[in-house]
């Protein structure tokens, strides 16, 4: 027998420990998350004026944030779905909608989509109201937090429902014929059969989507969203103090991006397969 490695024999060794296995080892990169929690916190302490009184004035702004993301989020991954399933579907006409619908919004950069929803959209509606004579939409004020959330869901989405194709079409075919020979029909196959798989796969991307999502979530402050980067603008035109503003507010975006990727990468660990 050939001698062994001595990391192969440790992780053997380790293997046979519950959860001590290689996979189920602390991810080291959460000591980054820690190193930037204690570098807020040393700012805090030794400079509480203006740290302590940026993290007061923004808080709201982070709570914001963090409610606009995960409702965008989950949205996102419902009519990304429908947008991955339209793409992949045999009717022309589906088909072409939502391609249609793919390639234009991919089109528009996002900011542009943010503020056509809060400025453009009310003038649709508005002016729709005022032909069939109905106060309601004739008086339609957009509220910037469902504005936002809309921009955001119908821009990404767009780019989820490719992700959802990919991983569909990565499934083997074979899949979907055993399925339906079973005598499940197209829908059961999908719902039972592929998405389960799908999602497996799909799953380091669209972790990679919510971590963007958060990031660009900063943009509905131009909307009139009181979120982390709006309220740190208005801190900043209280205080004339720009540095420790941005310092901060940067500060808290890695904090939540990184603590998002390592809870990303942990449910990756865990609906990991064997090919």
């Amino acid at each position: 027998m050939k001698d062994q490695p001595a990391s192969t024999l440790n992780d053997k060794a380790l293997a046979r420990i519950p959860g001590a296995e290689p996979g189920a080892r602390i991810d080291a990169w959460w000591g980054l998350v820690l190193a930037v929690v204690g570098l807020i916190g040393i700012l805090i302490i030794f400079k509480p004026d203006p740290y302590r009184n940026i993290l007061i004035f923004v808080r709201d702004g982070i709570v914001v944030t963090i409610l606009i993301t995960v409702i965008s989020f989950i949205l996102t991954l419902i009519v990304g779905m429908i947008g991955g399933l339209g793409r992949l579907s045999k009717n022309r006409y589906i088909y072409g909608f939502f391609t249609a619908y793919v390639e234009i919004v991919r089109g528009v950069p996002l900011m542009v989509q943010l503020i056509w929803w809060y400025y453009a959209f009310p003038v649709i509606v508005q002016s729709l109201g005022r032909q069939v004579n109905i106060s309601a939409l004739a008086n339609y004020q957009a509220n910037p937090y469902a504005m936002a959330i809309m921009g955001l869901v119908i821009c990404y989405a767009a780019y989820m429902s490719e992700i959802y194709r990919a991983g569909i079409q990565s499934i083997p075919r074979g899949q979907m014929e055993a399925a339906r020979s079973q005598g499940m029909s197209y829908f059961q196959a999908m719902r039972f059969i592929i998405l389960p798989q799908a999602l497996r796969v799909i799953l380091p991307p669209v972790g990679n989507e919510f971590i963007s999502l958060l990031k660009d979530s900063s943009l509905t402050s131009v909307v009139a969203v009181a979120d982390l980067t709006r309220r740190g603008r208005e801190y900043m035109a209280a205080t004339f103090d720009p540095l420790p503003t941005w310092i901060m507010v940067a500060l808290i975006y890695l904090v939540m991006t990184l603590l998002s990727a390592r809870i990303i990468s942990s449910l990756e660990k865990r609906t990991s397969f064997e090919r």
